[in-house]
């Protein structure tokens, strides 16, 4: 782990906790784009399923690849944040329409 001052050693588990954290979101978003149909992202007037399944998957590999701290800061918060938008954004617009209208 952390072999510096025994004071930031903390730190140093939290950040492994944010780390860890974020993976599973970003795979959260790749399977479930891989699981819904294509037709539907079109019908939510969305980039292509190919194409989420792709920022998805790219995000969770970088996720997995980076740390949030150091270097790969940059990569890793935008790993985070593809996958936050494809649940934030994409994700209920793709349930709304395979869910039909509601009345």
């Amino acid at each position: 782990m952390y072999q510096g001052h025994p004071a930031l050693e903390p730190i140093a588990w939290i950040l492994l906790a944010i780390k860890l954290a974020g993976i599973p979101v970003g795979a959260f978003a790749f399977l479930h784009a891989v699981t819904q149909r294509a037709d539907a992202f079109v019908a939510a007037d969305k980039l292509s399923k190919n194409a989420w399944m792709g920022i998805t998957g790219g995000a969770t590999l970088v996720l997995l690849l980076f740390h949030p701290v150091g270097l790969g800061t940059m990569f890793w918060i935008a790993g985070l944040v593809a996958a936050l938008v494809y649940i934030v954004d994409v994700r209920p617009r793709i349930t709304d329409v395979q869910r039909g209208p509601r009345w």
